[in-house]
Parts: C-alpha cells; sequence; structure tokens
C-alpha cells in the first residue's frame, strides 16, 4: 500500500523553497476571499505545514537564517520609513506612549504571574518584561495603506522600541543577577558601551554612507551596501548585550535621509523584504505554534488565557488612554493599539533566555508551560493586532480620501523631461521623481530630441537606448513613463512641439557638468523655449546624487507671489525637500516670504523650512558663501517683461559661472498668464491643491492693496 507520509516532512532544499513560495504566493489570495489579513495568513500557514501541523516541512537552518532577517527587515524599514520630523516634534508624546506601553503591561502582567500563575519574582518579572515588549508584525498593514507618516504610526513605532529597550535592560539585569552579577560595575559597562555603540553609529555610518553613494550609482552596489549596515549594527548590537533587532532599527533610523521614500533604492529595499525574507520569518513564527497544546488540559488554557488577556489588556489601556492624552481620534488610538499589540520572535527569544537560567540545579527559570504559553499566545496576539490594524488603517484612509485636497480628479501635473547625456539623465528622472504627487501618479515624458542631419539614424538609436535605460529607472520606482525619440530641425522647437502634444504642464531639463551658462544658452535656446511657451521651465546643473543633497538654498525675488506660478514651483520644492528630508531655507522681501510661510506650513507642515530675509537681489552673490558643495542652490528667476523680472537678471549668467561654479544648481522659470501688472487676474488652474492657494493669495493680495 502506497504511504504518502514516508515523503515528508520533506528535507530537500529544492522542495523547500519551492513549498515557501508556493504559501508566499497562495496565503494572500486564500486571506484576500476571506478578508483576512495576508500576515495571518503567513502565520496560519507555517503552523500547517509545521510539525505540529501536517508536518510537511522541517523548520531547518533556513528558517532560522532568513526567519532572522526577516525580523531584521521589519525593524529597518520602519526605522527607514520613520517620519524623523515627526519623530522629532512628538519626541515628548512618544516617551509618554513608550513609558506607558510598557510600565502598564509590565505592571499587569507582574502581578498576574504571582498571584494567578504562582510565578517566583525572578520569573514573573522577565514574564512582564516580555509582554512589555511588541514585535511591529503589522507594520506591513501600515506600508501597504501609505500610513507609515501617519502620527499613530510614528508613536507606535517610537514607543515600540522605547519599550523594546526598557525589556531588555530588565531581562540583562535579571541574567546579571541569576548569573551572580548585576552590580554598580555591570551597568556602568553596560551604559558605557550602549553610549559608544550609539555614538560611532551616528557619527560614522553618515560619513561612509554620503562618501560611498556619492562615488557609487550602481544600484545592486548601493543595495548591498545598505544590507551591509544594518547587519553591521545589528551584529554590533547584539554584541553589548541588546538583542539585534535594536540595532537594525537604529540603522535604519541613521539612513532615513539617504534613502527617499520615492527613489529606486527604497523600492528594491521594501520589495526584497516584502516578497522574500518577511513572509518566511511570519511562516517560521506560525511553524514554532503547537496548536495540539490547547487540547492536553486546562492549565495550559489557563496559562495561554492570562497571557493573552492581560498581555493584550495592558497594551490596550496604554494605547487607548495615550490616545485621550494626545487627544487623538479613537481610529488612531485603533491602530496604536493594534501596532503595539502583537508579540512574535523577540518574544520566543526571551523566554529561550529564560529556560537557560538556572534558579537551582536542573530547574530552569521557565518551565515547559511558560514556553508554550508563549508560543500560542503568539498565534492570537498576531491575530489580534493584524486584524484591528488592518481595520484601523481601512478607515483612516477612507477618511484621509474624504477630504477635499485628498479628492483630486482634475490636475495638469505632467512633467516633460528632455534628454541629451547619459551624465545627468537618471537624476533628472531622480529629481522629477521627488517632486511628482505619487496620490495623482502621473506619468513622466521623457524626450530625446535629434537633429534631421546624416547622423540621424545613428542618434535616433543612441536616443532610443538612453530612454529605454530611464524608463527602467522610472519602472523600479514604480512611476509610469512615456518616452519618445523625436526627429527636429531645432532642437528647442521639438521640444516645444512635444510639450504641446503630450499636454505637459512643465518642463525639466539639464544642464551638462561642464558646461557654463552663457548668454547664448540663456538668450537663444531657453529664450527660444519660453518665447513659445507660457509655463514653467527648470534647468538643473546635479553635480552630486540627490539623497546625499543636506540643504536646498532658494533665492525668490521680490513680487514672486503675483506670479501665476508661484504656488506651482513652491509646491515641487517643498515636496522634493520632504522627500529628502532636508533643510530647505528660503531667500526673499519680508512680504513673499510670508506668503511662503503660510503655504509651507499648511501644506507640507512636515517640511523643515527657514525665512532669511533678501532686500535686494544685488545680494545674490553673497548667497555663495551659504551655499556649500551638499546644497542645492535654486534660483526663482523671471521672463522679461513680467511682473518680478528685474534688470539684474540680466548678470544671472555671469554671477553663477564665477560665484556658484561646480555647485548643485537649479533654475526655474515659472508659469506665465499675462503682462499686465495691474491685472491681477490668475489663470484658474485644474489643480485643486493650486486653485485653493491661488483663492488664498488672492485674498492676501486684495487686503495689502
Amino acid at each position: 500500500m502506497f504511504n504518502l507520509s514516508q515523503y515528508f516532512p520533506i528535507t530537500d532544499p529544492t522542495l523547500i523553497f519551492f513549498v515557501v513560495l508556493l504559501m508566499i504566493l497562495l496565503s494572500p489570495i486564500i486571506m484576500g476571499r476571506l478578508r483576512i489579513p495576508h500576515i495571518i495568513g503567513m502565520v496560519l500557514a507555517g503552523v500547517l505545514v509545521g510539525r505540529y501541523g501536517l508536518d510537511i516541512l522541517e523548520r531547518d537552518a533556513s528558517f532560522e537564517l532568513f526567519g532572522r532577517v526577516g525580523l531584521f527587515y521589519i525593524m529597518f524599514l520602519a526605522g527607514l520609513e520613520m517620519d524623523m520630523e515627526g519623530l522629532k516634534k512628538n519626541r515628548n508624546q512618544v516617551a509618554v506612549f513608550g513609558l506607558l506601553t510598557f510600565s502598564v503591561p509590565f505592571a499587569i502582567t507582574y502581578f498576574m504571574g504571582v498571584g494567578l500563575l504562582g510565578y517566583s519574582v525572578m520569573a514573573s518579572l522577565l514574564l512582564a518584561a516580555i509582554m512589555a515588549s511588541n514585535t511591529l508584525i503589522a507594520y506591513p498593514i501600515v506600508g501597504r495603506y501609505g500610513l507609515t507618516r501617519h502620527p499613530s504610526s510614528t508613536l507606535s513605532v517610537g514607543s515600540s522600541m522605547m519599550a523594546l529597550f526598557l525589556a531588555l535592560i530588565v531581562m540583562a539585569s535579571i541574567v546579571n543577577s541569576c548569573q551572580g552579577g548585576g552590580g554598580g560595575l555591570f551597568w556602568l559597562l553596560f551604559m558605557g558601551k550602549f553610549v559608544a555603540y550609539c555614538a560611532g553609529l551616528i557619527l560614522i555610518i553618515p560619513r561612509v554612507t554620503r562618501w560611498f553613494l556619492h562615488r557609487y550609482s550602481d544600484s545592486v552596489m548601493q543595495f548591498i551596501f545598505v544590507l551591509a549596515v544594518m547587519f553591521l549594527s545589528a551584529a554590533l548590537s547584539g554584541a553589548i548585550g541588546l538583542e539585534g533587532i535594536f540595532g537594525a532599527f537604529m540603522s535604519g533610523l541613521i539612513l532615513n535621509r539617504f534613502i527617499p521614500r520615492v527613489s529606486p533604492l527604497m523600492n528594491r529595499i521594501e520589495f526584497t523584504g516584502n516578497a522574500l525574507f518577511i513572509p518566511y520569518f511570519l511562516i517560521g513564527v506560525g511553524m514554532l505554534i503547537n496548536v495540539r497544546l490547547l487540547f492536553q488540559g486546562t492549565h495550559i488554557l489557563w496559562v495561554v488565557f492570562c497571557f493573552v488577556v492581560f498581555g493584550t489588556l495592558g497594551k490596550a489601556v496604554a494605547a487607548y488612554v495615550s490616545a485621550f492624552i494626545f487627544r487623538l481620534s479613537r481610529l488612531s488610538g485603533h491602530m496604536m493599539f493594534g501596532l503595539t499589540s502583537a508579540h512574535a520572535a523577540g518574544a520566543i527569544a526571551m523566554v529561550m533566555v529564560g529556560r537557560k537560567l538556572m534558579v537551582a540545579p536542573g530547574m530552569p527559570l521557565f518551565g515547559d508551560d511558560v514556553l508554550n504559553g508563549i508560543v500560542i499566545m503568539i498565534l492570537f496576539t498576531c491575530v489580534i493586532s493584524s486584524v484591528i490594524t488592518e481595520r484601523a488603517a481601512q478607515r483612516v484612509r477612507l477618511t484621509e480620501k474624504e477630504e477635499p485636497e485628498m479628492a483630486r480628479t482634475i490636475n495638469d501635473e505632467k512633467m516633460l523631461i528632455p534628454v541629451k547625456y547619459p551624465e545627468y539623465a537618471d537624476s533628472l528622472v531622480t529629481m522629477a521623481t521627488l517632486m511628482r504627487n505619487p496620490r495623482l501618479n502621473r506619468e513622466l515624458v521623457a524626450l530625446n530630441v535629434v537633429y534631421d542631419d546624416v547622423n540621424m539614424r545613428h542618434n535616433q538609436a543612441e536616443g532610443q537606448r538612453l530612454l529605454d535605460h530611464l524608463h527602467q529607472i522610472a519602472s523600479s520606482s514604480d512611476v509610469p513613463m512615456t518616452t519618445q525619440v523625436r526627429i527636429a530641425a531645432n532642437i528647442a522647437n521639438g521640444i516645444k512641439h512635444a510639450f504641446k502634444e503630450f499636454q505637459a504642464s512643465e518642463i525639466l531639463m539639464g544642464l551638462h557638468f561642464h558646461k557654463e551658462i552663457s548668454r547664448g544658452f540663456w538668450g537663444e535656446f531657453t529664450q527660444s523655449l519660453y518665447n513659445g511657451l507660457s509655463r514653467q521651465i527648470i534647468i538643473a546643473r546635479i553635480m552630486q546624487p540627490l539623497n546625499t543633497i543636506r540643504r536646498i538654498q532658494v533665492a525668490v525675488p521680490s513680487r514672486a507671489e503675483f506670479e501665476p506660478g508661484f504656488y506651482r514651483w513652491l509646491e515641487r520644492l517643498s515636496r522634493m525637500a520632504g522627500n529628502l528630508e532636508c533643510r530647505i531655507i528660503f531667500h526673499g522681501r519680508q512680504d513673499t516670504l510670508q506668503l511662503v510661510n503660510e503655504y509651507v506650513r499648511n501644506r507640507h507642515a512636515s517640511v523643515r523650512a527657514e525665512y532669511v530675509e533678501m532686500e535686494h537681489w544685488n545680494e545674490l552673490p553673497e548667497l555663495a558663501m551659504k551655499v556649500r558643495e551638499d546644497h542645492l542652490f535654486v534660483i526663482v528667476t523671471a521672463r522679461k517683461g513680467t511682473i518680478s523680472y528685474k534688470n539684474a537678471m540680466e548678470r544671472l549668467p555671469e554671477e553663477i559661472n564665477r560665484h556658484f561654479k561646480g555647485k548643485t544648481l537649479m533654475i526655474i522659470f515659472p508659469d506665465q498668464y499675462g503682462n499686465r501688472m495691474d491685472d491681477m487676474t490668475f489663470a484658474q488652474p485644474q489643480h485643486t491643491e493650486e486653485r485653493s492657494a491661488y483663492e488664498a493669495v488672492r485674498e492676501w493680495i486684495q487686503k495689502k492693496v
């Protein structure tokens, strides 16, 4: 008789990997039909195929390796996607929530362990530390809904790290106490190592990262470098007595500003983690869960009940009390509770430490009932966390979509990117990606114009290869792009015709590194463009990778607020500063800066903006002293005859060549819809965001006049 069980558990590495990939593929499909969060599907799949289920797979070394990588990945992505500006602004709230989400479950679990389960004081303290910490297992759900920068997400991630850190300190204290240590010398040495570890990461990693990204642009090398930094930080964290997940989170925080959320590198990091490592970790957690124990007596049921109820109750109390104190909505409280209520491999690691500690010869601090109770508790808390987070995230996203600025159905954001030189073409696409609104998901248009001469066919083939390369770069960031090679007798005319054909909203073009800005370029080529087009033209000379830019310096001419294109360039620069998480400094007159400040504060509150008064345009050369190698200097100029135009702009090419040579530069010609200064009418923009802004400036101008 044929016996199928002889082939299980599967030991062949190829078949093991195939089965895991099959589970990663099918779990979202099945769970989606059942309306159950995908994360639960991964955990349940691990339960099904593990030794306590159908015993299809053995939990071999691959699950240990990939599972650890997946856990590190979750923490690394949490730090990488953290809203650092929001964290700084809400640091007091993070501290309060962190203390509450640690102390409330800690106290409740301790008294539960001593009073209801009859554990020793030391065992109850370690159990309380386990339940006071949590794993951000539901964080991928938040990322899927685009809410990683929501205040509740920022508070949850920051407080989770704080609770984990405090729990690890408690565990280290218990371990050393059981081993006869734990005196003042131990704590002095531990704090010294911790301070040296944090200082070393903060001082060394940014400098090495900036140097590496500036020197090497290969996407594979950058990806490997980022992973190497993550694992080195995790390994060093383990060496000083903390869990590796703390180091992974720290490395994510430090690399946060070097990896914009809309960059191809970020897309590769998220894709690799979400497609392989994180599912591997979740399946490995499920394989540890022994559901059969629930049917082996009432004691284990009582242990699991106490762990789940009191541990979850403590996290719930902390989340909802914090939401009440901070005057957040009930939905925010739901998300905070959902994100901070799950326990996973961190709890298993800590309970295994308890099993190795001996309170007496042959008597471990934790027995089998605690291990089994913790493992089954993980399943319940993962389900609770995933369901609550999924529902809360859905409702938050639906609520946001109801807001007027989110309901944009008509817009005119479509950037045309003429490219010629491969040296700067990649950077132009990256800059356009940083400027665009991802919620609108409008395509970019990459254009290569070739002369109609004897070399036309060769240049056409070269241009197509360049555009194919740019299309790959855009695709790696999930940005739609249309490309075209255009043949024309005049480059400027070819760009103008393409602009009208594609119904573009603006032009973003590059200036070659080794070319000076001459009057010929300024007068012949550029003037030919903006004489035929009234829309925004941006010329950029990019001398270094954009993700290494530390500051954006913007020179704004007086009366710039009266130009119709005022809010278009301000929106683009604000969005780029927000994605790069760098500081932006506006130089201009007080009246103009007041309006800029109002707009940035209301529309891009997370952007770190400063305002410096510049009385006269002749002060432009003085800014050269403030512009460093890793700064982006932006000059907002104007077309001749417009309201913000001034004669000093005629000297702009010479001043740039003399004072800003070798600097990363951007020159903006804003939209123009008319030249009459006494006619304060603006073209009615289709973009809802710009329409409301134009109405605001019109009201402000009327008050001033």
